[in-house]
Formats: C-alpha cells, structure tokens, sequence
C-alpha cells in the first residue's frame, strides 16, 4: 500500500461530527415521540364527581346565603373564599381546637368529588347501605359525602355529634344539625340524621359549659331527633350501634374525631385517612381503651371511610389543600392523569440504546482493525 493511503488522518465513527450530529437528531427525535405519546386517562367516576361537586357548590351557595341574610358577617381572613361557612375560633358550643386550613379545604366544592373517589375505593355500588357518623367540626366534609352518596346512589344511615372545633359548624344558630335541613328541605342531599349527640369529651360535651351543652340539648330537640345521651362514653356507643340497627352494611363512615365514633382503643394519629382495613386498626390496638362505634363496625370486616388528617387525604388523592381560590370543577387529578405510552417509550429506549450500542461496536471493529492492519506507532 502507498503512504497516500494515510494522508487521511484515522477517524472512528464515534468521533465523526456526522456521527455526533446524526445521533442528537434522533435522540432528541425519540424524546419527542416519548414526550408527545402521554395520553390523558380520565377518571372512571368522571361524570359523577363532576356532578357531586357541582352539587356541592349549589349546597354551599344555599347556606352561605342563608347565613347572610341573618346578617353573619363574613371573616375574609379566615374566609379567604368567602364561603360564609367558616364558624368562629370560640364559642359556646366550641368542643376542642381546630385546623382552619383543613375547614377551608373541605369547603371547596371538589371535596365531593373526592368522597366519590373513596367511596368507589370502598368497592360500593349503587343500592349499597353504609353507616355514617358525622361532627360539627367539618361542615364541608359533612355535606360532602352525604352529596357524594346521593350521587352514587349510595344510602347513607347517619348519627352526628353536634359540638364542633374551632372554626367549624360551632355557631349556636346555625348547627350541622340546621345545616343539614336546609340541604334536605332543598333537595341537596337525601338523607338526613337519624340520631345526635352533644359530642366533645366523652361524647357528653364534658369541656363545655352549662350552657354550652344546654344549647346543643335544645337544638337537637328542636330537629325532633332521639338524643343519645347515656351515663357515660361507652353507653353513648352503644346507644348509636342501636340506632344503626341490623341494617346490611357495606361499609361505615367516620368523618371527624368523633370520641364515640373512634373510641380510645387505638392511636388515633396512627391511623391513616382515607380507605382503612380491619388489619389496618388491629396493628394500632392497645389494651385498656374503649372500642368506638367503627371498631365494631370494622370488626365485622367492612371497609372503614376515614375522613380526618386532611392535609394526609388530599396528598395521597394529589388535591391541593387549603386552595385559593377554589379549584375549577372537573380540572385536575382527581379527575384525569397523564401518563406515557408505555410502549412508544419503550421502543424510543430501544432505538436509542441500540443506536448508541451500535455506534460503539462499530467504532471498537474500527479501531482493532486498524491496530491489526497497522503498526501501534502509525496509529498515534
């Protein structure tokens, strides 16, 4: 061979500028194809979480007015969306402290949207019967799921205890109680409370005053319901799991921190929000305490709905928290995700990686040739 043959200095295809350039087009060409192939999955309950929220808004609407023409006044502070239904931070029928940002985050209409989530993680179907124990403390929680299962066409069997938290239904004149007949008398919701009780400590509104218990007394008078009013907190459980009766129960419904509802046989800041099993409690258990109405529920291995350590719920159903202002009805991942094309993003992996293999194998066959054909020295 002439020495003109290597006037041509040697270079693999891995160092061509072609070679370079042809590879970046291509790769950036297969993110592309990746990118471009998400596709949006719409939630299966889509139509009825757009309807229950939008119920919601109509219910919320309805109070807020009623509210105002008694001339409430409207806190924009700790009422950023205005809704009208943030009670106060005291009162006389105030049981315990409150997390304002959870209130404000149950009062967004999309909150129905997402009980129709867990109600649907519950495996109900419609027809279904579950129980549903309710406080003052989340007003918007309340009329939540009741709208969510009239969506369903789920039936609900509902006790509440009507002392709230701060910031929640504590007003003496307008109570869940007064609330939930408004939403009943208007076609809001369906069902109204079978039974109430004072709530608070012991479920007998211990921390309150006198006449703090004696307003909630007359109130629940008032709506011609039975009072559940035993000697202590573990007669007031049974005087609830005999209102709930002998019913065919799918699942129950706490929502809150109802004492009688809970009871003091687990640790309450271990047990997570949202879909609970009965393994779920068992692992929480402790000895001495007092077995709640959801325990002898769970017990009987329902499903528990546990609607409580908001900021927790909204995280695991991607839901903002303590939105301002409201999100928009039907927008967002509670009711569509995006997700890739699995197999258009594995096809692009594929060409991309045999590209790179390719490249690299042809360009070691290049260089070995070469050392092969040619002294070491020439090549340098």
């Amino acid at each position: 061979m002439s020495d003109q043959q290597y006037t041509k200095p040697f270079i693999p295809v891995i160092q061509k500028t072609s070679s370079l350039v042809i590879m970046a087009l291509v790769a950036i060409a297969a993110f592309a194809m990746a990118f471009f192939s998400r596709v949006e999955i719409i939630s299966e309950t889509y139509e009825t979480k757009v309807k229950a929220a939008e119920q919601m808004a109509g219910a919320m609407q309805l109070l807020k007015e009623v509210r105002l023409e008694k001339g409430v006044f409207i806190d924009r502070e700790n009422d950023p969306n205005e809704t009208g239904l943030v009670g106060s931070q005291f009162s006389l029928t105030t049981t315990d402290e409150g997390d304002l940002d959870a209130k404000l985050t149950t009062l967004d209409p999309n909150f129905s949207a997402a009980m129709v989530d867990l109600l649907n993680q519950a495996g109900l179907q419609p027809g279904d019967t579950i129980a549903v124990m309710l406080t003052g403390s989340m007003p918007g929680a309340n009329m939540a799921m009741l709208i969510a299962c009239d969506a369903m066409d789920i039936h609900p069997v509902v006790i509440t205890s009507i002392g709230a938290s701060q910031w929640g239904a504590n007003d003496p004149d307008m109570t869940w109680l007064d609330m939930e007949k408004l939403l009943f008398e208007n076609n809001f919701i369906s069902k109204r409370s079978i039974a109430a009780s004072i709530g608070g400590r012991n479920d007998q509104g211990r921390l309150l005053s006198p006449k703090g218990r004696e307003l909630i007394t007359e109130n629940i008078t008032e709506h011609g319901m039975p009072l559940i009013k035993g000697e202590g907190l573990r007669d007031n459980i049974l005087q609830r799991m005999d209102h709930f009766g002998n019913h065919e129960y799918k699942t129950v419904v706490n929502v809150g921190g109802g004492v009688a509802s809970l009871g003091t046989s687990f640790n309450l800041r271990l047990l997570p929000p949202g879909v609970v099993y009965r393994q779920d409690i068992e692992t929480i258990t402790r000895s001495g305490g007092i077995e709640g109405a959801v325990v002898n529920f769970v017990k009987q291995n329902m499903p528990l709905i546990h609607v409580l350590n908001i900021q927790k719920l909204t995280e695991e159903l991607g839901m903002p928290f303590a939105p301002i202002p409201h999100p928009e009805i039907g927008l967002g991942s509670l009711y569509a995700i995006h997700k890739y094309n699995l197999n258009v993003t594995f096809i692009c992996l594929l060409i991309i990686a045999g590209m790179v293999i390719g490249v690299g194998w042809k360009s070691n066959y290049q260089i070995k040739q070469r050392m092969m054909e040619h002294e070491p020295d020439s090549v340098l």
